[in-house]
């Protein structure tokens, strides 16, 4: 099975930490529209499987209106085999949920919400810039579920300066209280040309203290399993049965095509992305043209990849995987690194390879870089 991922890169405002990709020119969403519709047809024969999941990420996809998620959907249906039942993701910030539009996007088929919480205290959702408050939180969890759609997924950052343990603890509360079944939590980076940076870099506002995300991360963990949230991946947990499909496709190696100005593509030998410029990938496809770059993935690539994201997983790396995909040589070179770190007790054994400990969680990526092979 495979996945489409859609890019609508738009936002009515910028969050402080955000480096992806998106502009606050809403008014070029329809043109972007005309585009991303020649882009479906052009890119109809990238997949070579049936489409399991679609998912409208951003930027901000609630922006769309019922007839832009109407002629997207149907553009999709004619040009690729779609299961009868697949999940559909839409992304949405709560400033963006009313009744009615939840109303509207169960009606086009949208069955799972990834609502942009972030946190139900004002001070950590200012610190951000973000354009919402609690209240339209609170509310636009109930207006999902009066619609119908109770397959829901709350984003948290967690790390803030102004974001305190008993504060973080209350955020997972209220959203067990309304019975989410999937909670993604993130540690807030700060990454360069982002507001956030260039402020921390004038000292204009506190920088984020690592001693206490990683305080956070054990926080989350402990306490959501205690609910009885499965820790599936690194930065995400569900209830038994409500993993998100969409992204266990990416971290299990599937391949996907994304749509859309910054979306990357991969179909196992191959990995492509589309121009991070809106004008520019709208003029392109004008011409009939999708605006991308390709990198053919070299077996050392593909390997070191394998590491990386099987290490965020629950059920971490297999040794068999290894010597079908890789062959021997690797399977050796897995097997020293490894047997140190087993040493080290950053991994344990699982009942078809390796993955991470409890404790070790927290640094799954530079453990990951301890197998990487480099020409």
């Amino acid at each position: 099975m495979s996945g489409i991922y859609i890019h609508i890169p738009f936002c009515r405002k910028a969050c402080h930490y955000c480096n992806f990709h998106f502009s606050t020119q809403i008014e070029q969403i329809d043109p972007f529209i005309n585009a991303l519709l020649k882009e479906i047809e052009i890119q109809k024969d990238y997949l070579n499987e049936k489409v399991e999941t679609i998912y409208l990420g951003g930027g901000t996809p609630s922006l769309l209106n019922s007839n832009h998620l109407e002629i997207i959907l149907d553009a999709i249906h004619k040009n690729f085999k779609v299961e009868t039942e697949f999940e559909f993701t839409l992304e949405a910030n709560p400033d963006d949920i009313d009744l009615a539009k939840t109303k509207m996007w169960a009606s086009k088929g949208i069955n799972r919400l990834s609502i942009g919480i972030q946190s139900f205290q004002e001070e950590a959702l200012a610190w951000m810039n973000r354009a919402h408050n609690i209240q339209q939180s609170h509310n636009a969890i109930r207006h999902a579920q009066e619609a119908g759609i109770y397959n829901l997924s709350s984003d948290l950052i967690y790390g803030t300066p102004h974001l305190a343990d008993d504060a973080l603890i209350r955020d997972i509360e209220i959203l067990h209280q309304y019975k989410i079944p999937h909670i993604s939590c993130y540690a807030l980076t700060v990454e360069e040309k982002t507001t956030l940076h260039h402020l921390i870099q004038e000292n204009k506002i506190e920088n984020i203290d690592t001693e206490k995300q990683a305080r956070h991360f054990e926080i989350v963990v402990d306490h959501l399993s205690k609910l009885g949230f499965e820790h599936y991946e690194i930065s995400n947990f569900a209830l038994p049965g409500h993993q998100s499909k969409h992204n266990s496709s990416y971290w299990k190696g599937k391949p996907y095509l994304g749509l859309g100005p910054s979306a990357h593509s991969f179909n196992t030998k191959s990995r492509q992305w589309n121009i991070a410029n809106n004008a520019l990938y709208i003029k392109s496809l004008e011409d009939k043209k999708v605006p991308f770059e390709i990198e053919q993935l070299e077996l050392v690539t593909q390997y070191n990849e394998y590491m990386m994201i099987s290490l965020r997983l629950q059920e971490g790396f297999s040794m068999d995987v290894i010597e079908e995909r890789f062959g021997i040589a690797y399977l050796e070179h897995t097997k020293k690194i490894t047997n140190t770190l087993l040493i080290e007790e950053k991994i344990v054994p699982t009942a078809e390879g390796y993955t991470i400990t409890k404790k070790s969680r927290f640094l799954a990526d530079g453990i990951a870089s301890e197998f990487f092979i480099v020409d």
